[in-house]
């Protein structure tokens, strides 16, 4: 294969997700084509990538090396999954979270791909061995699971098929890394990969707390945003207790670990978070501090991106 083989990425979808992906690839210089059944959407993808580029370079946000003008030009759009494929040594999927969808997507795209391609899902949810399982040659498959949204937060979870080849692990983890992401690599899969299973244990102790009366949904909040979250910004849960103790993580064990005990048997079921009164009060408490409208969910989006931005540029700077 050419050093100019290597050079282009396909993306499947033209959702937010698949817009997000066509902007970090082009940020490093690949030339990505968008692909979306749907006439008309993909090209659509390519209008509003090009408004949000303009206005990312005028904020000097913009990733990458090139111009928000270069960056356009390596980006073009198909209603034909043939063409879009062609060319490519790396196909990212986008489409909606449902697993027969993604299972025949990728059928499809393997008849029209050489065995060398690698075919990456962007699923939040369903694991590689449900996601592939129409797919033949398993070997060159993965999960590369973004976190919303991934132009600002550049965590990947690179989630392995229990048939994935090592070399496949690593040509994705080099090129993460190459377009600024920071991959980390899970050795096997798992429900709900890594960060939506530590997610989970926070959203259901926050929950109970709430729920118990122990504290307000604007509190509990704020024990993360000003609390644990300032220092997870930087430094994640296992070097925290390494550096909260005089002689590191077995030092503070030793310490605490009888309490963190403790408190983890204290934990309650898992709240049902659907039904009944405590759930109804919850999504009151918080519409009341946030109003559940297009116009005010809106703008706490917007907001929550430039604070991203503006932490994606602190961080880059130190």
């Amino acid at each position: 294969m050419s050093s100019s083989d290597m050079k282009i990425i396909t993306v499947i979808g033209s959702g937010l997700i698949g817009r997000s992906w066509a902007m970090v690839f082009v940020s490093g210089g690949y030339t990505v084509k968008i692909y979306d059944n749907q006439p008309g959407q993909a090209a659509k993808a390519v209008t509003e990538i090009r408004k949000q580029l303009e206005e990312l370079q005028e904020a000097h946000m913009l990733r990458g090396e090139l111009t928000a003008t270069q960056q356009l030009a390596l980006l073009s759009s198909f209603n034909e999954l043939a063409p879009a494929l062609e060319g490519a040594f790396f196909v990212q999927e986008c489409v909606f979270e449902q697993l027969e969808v993604k299972q025949n997507v990728f059928q499809d795209i393997e008849g029209l791909v050489g065995k060398d391609v690698i075919l990456s899902s962007s699923t939040s949810c369903l694991v590689p061995s449900n996601v592939f399982s129409k797919v033949q040659n398993r070997s060159r498959c993965l999960v590369s699971h973004p976190v919303n949204p991934p132009y600002y937060v550049k965590l990947v979870e690179l989630v392995p098929h229990p048939d994935t080849a090592a070399t496949v692990m690593d040509a994705t983890h080099s090129l993460m890394t190459k377009v600024g992401q920071a991959p980390v690599t899970l050795k096997k899969e798992i429900d709900g990969f890594a960060l939506n299973r530590v997610q989970a244990a926070i959203i259901a102790e926050s929950w109970r707390l709430v729920q118990d009366g122990v504290i307000s949904v604007k509190d509990i909040d704020l024990v993360m945003s000003e609390g644990l979250g300032m220092r997870y910004a930087f430094i994640g849960p296992m070097e925290t207790i390494h550096l909260n103790a005089p002689a590191g993580l077995e030092d503070y064990m030793k310490r605490y670990g009888e309490g963190i005990t403790r408190v983890l048997k204290s934990f309650g079921p898992v709240p049902d978070f659907c039904s009944g009164e405590a759930a109804k009060s919850i999504a009151n408490e918080m519409c009341e501090l946030i109003p559940n409208d297009q116009q005010h969910l809106s703008a706490r989006m917007e907001r929550r991106d430039q604070l991203l931005m503006g932490l994606a540029k602190l961080k880059k700077d130190h």
